[in-house]
């Protein structure tokens, strides 16, 4: 079997993203204060589940955000289709690289520029939340805030996140849900892990979460 951002690099990254992304009907909707603490110019941990990012990646291409991705392999795929967006990078995961990338994440948010985090990546479990956006978040003084995708017409990759990639011209709502801080202390930071769970569920209420088909990966 292919590795994920093999197949990507493949079939949809760089220009033929571009392409197919530029014929996405994209509706934004949700809790308006989302929208007005990324446009605050104050920094913030933008969080999707893994399996959202492609159309969260393109909608927020080129406003000077810090990915988070994987030093492995299958990383450099997403990190030469987000590099092309306008991303700023930041290497490393729960996996390889952990301290220096939360460390790195912290810097740029205390500097002012916002970090962009899928939680249960890059290997997941699906949908299980490490806690290294929460700590960010956290120590570097930032509003998190989470987002969601939903469409009708989808493909799914199979893999471990099932990757969404939303057919041409599809209707794409993308959702953000009620942004929040986390306090200092231990506690504050297991229920900001809490919070972040619930405020991504809520994003995906509003996004309308599809049912779509699978694609295959090998």
């Amino acid at each position: 079997m292919k590795p994920l951002w093999r197949l990507l690099a493949a079939t949809v990254a760089g220009p033929a993203l571009r392409l197919l992304a530029r014929t996405w009907r994209v509706e934004v909707v949700g809790d308006g204060a989302g929208h007005a603490a990324m446009a605050a110019g104050k920094p913030f941990v933008l969080i999707c589940w893994h399996e959202a990012l492609l159309p969260v990646l393109w909608h927020h291409r080129h406003r000077g955000i810090a990915a988070v991705v994987s030093e492995a392999r299958d990383g450099e795929y997403l990190a030469g289709l987000a590099r092309r967006l306008g991303y700023r990078l930041i290497r490393g995961s729960s996996s390889r690289g952990r301290t220096r990338a939360l460390r790195s994440a912290i810097r740029a948010l205390r500097a002012g520029i916002p970090v962009g985090v899928t939680p249960d990546g890059p290997r997941g479990p699906r949908r299980v939340l490490k806690p290294g956006a929460i700590t960010a978040a956290q120590l570097g003084g930032a509003v998190v805030v989470p987002v969601s995708v939903g469409t009708g017409s989808a493909w799914r990759a199979r893999s471990w996140d099932r990757l969404l990639v939303p057919r041409p011209f599809a209707r794409v709502r993308l959702a953000y849900g009620r942004p929040f801080t986390v306090l200092p202390g231990p506690w504050e930071r297991r229920r900001g892990e809490r919070r972040a769970i619930q405020a991504l569920t809520e994003a995906e209420q509003l996004a309308g979460w599809p049912d779509a088909a699978e694609i295959p990966t090998g």
